[in-house]
């Protein structure tokens, strides 16, 4: 296979070139890696390694000026800020990067293509002006500071530029602008070298300009890679470029233009595959190297190209575990490592300015996989403890004080997660960066995994160390908002660089690595609208008409820069896949690119297009199933011996898999922090309170004076109890103190409702409350003994007819207690649970002969309170029985029987119900 850097490295050995002697000028540095890999397979002797840079390193050695970070320009931008504006008119650090950082971006375009900065700026500031009517007066002060901003723009960038030249230091447009300037005495003084442009497409005009500059003087040579495909088409966007520097440039009017090749229209095989979503592309990836690595063992000449950076992990997930050599060119985005959940958790902790924790925000730092090790101290997992104590008690927010008692071992970790001194910016970094020390010795690293840990804890000991000293230097950054919306700024430029051999095995590239670079098997993927290209993006203060007229890029020249890469890469390539996402994502889109489209309407290649979708399975999942096997069954004989409680069997009834897990594998739900109140707090709350309220009243009639007189009892009642419930949870605000009124007046209206009835002339006696109760139940078809268990709320007599009574602080409905068919009752928990559990206290009561014959038994809903006591009936047609005789306990006791044989039957395994 030939390939681009190959074709002229022999065009200059042809030529009898001295390839030591000259400096070759590549796009980027990997390319130069792979040029000094094929100098050394055409030579055939001993020679000098030729200068092998990159046309930003040689452009920076033409300016002697300094790159410097994004971040450290907008410090120094703000500086000049400062002063050059009015005290009074002056914005925060914060508020000020907002708009610079796309100022500066302006400013490095303006200077990369060398336009006239007073020209551009008053003519910006022209536009404002006429746009918001100068001749209108009077103007508002709004009017005029926005005004006064586009007029300062020219002193804003003067100021800046000449900041920066006195340091000798410069972002990348003022660079190339400085370095313009510098081209005439580099020429003099350097005449005798030979420079070698090769690879490049799009030219900024201070790049042109050099380059044309070494051309005329012949001191350079420039190979461009261009298909004569693309050239000769005037529409084609891969050829845009070259065709302009070839017509506009005066060293081709004399000299020729290398060089135009005929390799994309060579036989090609080109598949187009469309994929639902990123995991199904990295999928898809890994299947296909799987069988290229069939035919190509060392997978030397393919490459992964990731037009979208977000596909890099899952794509590496997806690799043959078969692939031993591979080269990662992309960088992986800092922001993607576990450490950066960590510290954004604390940023947003930090940033709310209190001295007490959210409970989440305190379990999911301690619980971090860097900082548990750190809590963990004599083999005792502190985070586990804390989180336990927070659950338990319905800790919302934690003070340090709190935290510290909890972690006497770790109170250190505490002061580094969780104080912050005065100075909240510094104390901040200082933690952050005593933190990341903290974590590296108490790594092992001996463990491979704990190696990149180390990467990244080293990379994030730079961020912060790039800050702190920012801040020192500085002074700008006062508040935590603007330190974490400055951290989020770098850590989203970060990544963290892979290490490999270059030259050996697969390769994983972004779009731009691949640029000067050929190979034989190319598979692109997110191959999109809106990824490939990505579309318009206007992130600038200049119109898209000014940027036209003074020949600065728009969306329209970033769009044939992607065009080129793409088509580039199909030059020299025998297989091609292309793939992209099928599916309409809101940020992607859901198009194949236009790229596509154009490659199946050019017609020079036959593509092979097809849909791929992942093998699914039937969209059901198969209900669990559980066998009784001898485990089993002895485990129900100790469940059936301490007895079955009515909440316990309606559980069975309503799906047998939760009482499986719950009775069987004493698994249950874990309790998470009740932020606000439960329901089940709310209903203990209220039977505990009626239970103090009432007990007095055991073996005695109800009076009005006496229910009167409990009613002053109710508030200190139902606090105690919210107390004793809801642990160390606020009552005294928001939701809850309204749960908490609602709980008293729940008992409340529930006096008032009895003391109504007593007006009434109805006698009211209190027999028993929250009377335990167990019974054995005598089943023959069972070997072992048989229990039944349970609470009843409340046991009384009305006007001489025994009543069991179940409270519920829910909305209960008087059909909700009635039965028409008993066969019901054990299989439609929905409708019928509530009837089964009162009929179960009433069957243990008559076993226990504690209740005679006729009886009641119901409900009190706290929310239905209106309809006062609703009693079970039995419906026969249009008639209802609300007495309960032993007749109606000898039609319970079958239906009980039958469902607690069901249970204990081991031939009947636990099946689970759709719920």
């Amino acid at each position: 296979m030939t390939t681009f850097i190959l074709d002229v490295l022999k065009d200059l050995q042809n030529r009898n070139k001295d390839l030591s002697s000259l400096i070759f000028i590549l796009p980027s540095k990997r390319a130069g890696i792979f040029l000094k890999h094929q100098i050394a397979q055409i030579v055939n002797h001993t020679i000098l390694s030729p200068k092998i840079i990159s046309i930003e390193e040689f452009v920076e050695d033409l300016s002697q000026l300094k790159k410097t970070s994004n971040t450290e320009l907008l410090f120094v931008f703000y500086k000049v800020y400062l002063e050059l504006t009015k005290k009074e008119e002056q914005e925060s650090f914060d508020s000020f990067s907002k708009w610079a950082q796309i100022l500066l971006q302006d400013f490095n375009e303006i200077d990369r293509y060398l336009i006239p900065q007073e020209k551009i700026f008053n003519y910006l500031s022209a536009i404002q002006d006429l746009k918001h009517w100068s001749l209108e007066e009077p103007k508002s002060d709004f009017i005029k500071k926005y005004l006064s901003f586009w007029n300062k723009l020219n002193q804003y960038y003067t100021k800046f530029a000449e900041e920066l030249l006195q340091n000798k230091t410069g972002y990348q447009g003022l660079i190339y602008r400085e370095a313009v300037e510098n081209i005439e005495s580099y020429i003099q003084t350097a005449s005798e070298k030979q420079h070698v442009f090769l690879g490049f497409n799009a030219l900024n005009k201070a790049e042109e300009n050099i380059i044309q500059e070494l051309l005329q003087n012949e001191m350079a040579e420039i190979f461009w890679d261009i298909d004569q495909k693309f050239f000769d088409n005037k529409y084609h966007d891969a050829g845009l470029f070259t065709r302009q520097h070839h017509k506009n440039w005066k060293y081709f009017s004399t000299n020729p233009f290398n060089w135009k090749t005929n390799n994309y229209t060579q036989p090609k095989n080109i598949e187009v595959v469309g994929i639902p979503k990123n995991i199904g592309q990295a999928k898809y990836i890994g299947t296909l190297l799987k069988s290229l690595k069939e035919k190509d063992p060392t997978l030397q000449k393919t490459a992964v190209v990731l037009a979208d950076e977000n596909l890099l992990t899952p794509t590496l997930n997806a690799l043959p575990e078969s692939i031993d050599a591979l080269n990662i060119t992309m960088g992986f985005p800092l922001q993607s490592i576990p450490l950066a959940s960590l510290f954004e958790q604390i940023f947003q902790v930090h940033k709310k300015a209190s001295n007490t924790f959210y409970y989440k925000d305190v379990i999911a730092i301690i619980s971090h996989q860097f900082i548990r090790p750190l809590m963990n101290t004599d083999n005792v997992d502190t985070a586990s403890k804390i989180t336990e104590t927070i659950l338990t008690n319905n800790l919302v927010y934690l003070t340090v004080d709190r935290l510290k008692e909890l972690s006497p071992t770790a109170t250190n970790v505490i002061d580094l997660l969780f104080v912050v001194k005065e100075n909240s910016v510094e104390s901040i970094l200082k933690n952050c960066l005593n933190l990341i020390l903290s974590i590296k010795e108490n790594l092992d690293i001996n463990k491979p995994l704990n190696k990149l840990s180390l990467e990244y804890l080293f990379r994030f000991n730079e961020l912060f160390n790039e800050l702190s000293s920012l801040n020192a230097r500085y002074s700008y950054i006062k508040d935590v908002n603007t330190l974490h919306g400055l951290y989020k700024e770098l850590l989203s430029a970060a990544t963290l660089d892979f290490q490999g051999e270059p030259l050996q095995g697969l390769q994983v590239m972004g779009m731009l690595e691949s640029r000067v670079l050929d190979f034989e098997t190319v598979i692109i993927a997110s191959v999109n609208e809106g990824v490939l290209p990505s579309g318009k993006t206007n992130n600038s203060f200049i119109p898209f008409d000014v940027k036209i007229e003074n020949q600065l890029p728009t969306y329209k020249e970033k769009d044939a820069v992607y065009t080129y890469h793409f088509y580039r890469l199909l030059q020299r390539a025998k297989n091609v896949y292309i793939l992209y996402n099928t599916e309409a994502d809101i940020l992607t889109g859901g198009e194949k690119s236009r790229f596509i489209t154009q490659l199946e309407l050019e017609g020079d290649h036959k593509i092979k297009h097809q849909i791929v979708t992942p093998k699914v399975e039937a969209c059901f999942t198969e209900l669990l199933e559980i066998e009784k096997t001898d485990a089993i069954q002895n485990k129900l004989k100790y469940v059936a011996e301490r007895g079955f409680s009515p909440s316990s069997i309606t559980n069975y009834i309503r799906n047998p898999i939760d009482f499986y897990y719950q009775k069987i594998l004493g698994i249950s739900e874990q309790e998470d922090v009740e932020e606000s109140v439960a329901f089940n707090t709310l209903g203990t709350v209220v039977h505990n309170t009626l239970e103090d309220l009432y007990t007095n009243f055991i073996s005695a009639f109800l009076t009005v004076d006496a229910l009167e007189k409990q009613k002053s009892k109710i508030n200190e009642r139902v606090t105690y109890h919210f107390e004793n419930e809801y642990k160390e949870g606020d009552i005294n605000t928001g939701k809850n103190l309204i749960i908490f009124e609602i709980a008293k007046r729940y008992v409340l209206n529930f006096l008032n409702l009895e003391m109504e009835d007593v007006k009434q002339g109805n006698e009211i006696k209190i027999i028993s409350l929250e009377a335990n109760n167990r019974t054995s139940i005598n089943i023959p078809e069972l070997d072992f003994t048989v229990n039944l268990t349970g609470k009843v709320d409340r046991v009384d007599t009305y006007n001489g007819i025994t009543r069991i009574i179940d409270y519920k602080t829910g909305k209960v409905l008087s059909n909700e207690v009635e039965i028409s068919n008993w066969e019901d009752l054990t299989t439609d928990y929905k409708k019928y649970s509530k009837s089964f559990q009162v009929l179960m206290y009433a069957y243990m009561m008559m076993k226990e002969n504690n209740v005679q014959f006729p009886l009641e038994a119901g409900i009190i809903s706290f929310k239905n309170l209106s309809n006062g006591f609703l009693k079970f009936a039995v419906k026969e047609g249009r008639n209802k029985n609300q007495l309960i005789t032993e007749e109606t306990m000898q039609h319970f006791e079958i239906e009980l029987k039958k469902i607690i044989l069901e249970i204990c039957n081991p031939k009947i395994p636990f099946v689970e119900k759709e719920v």
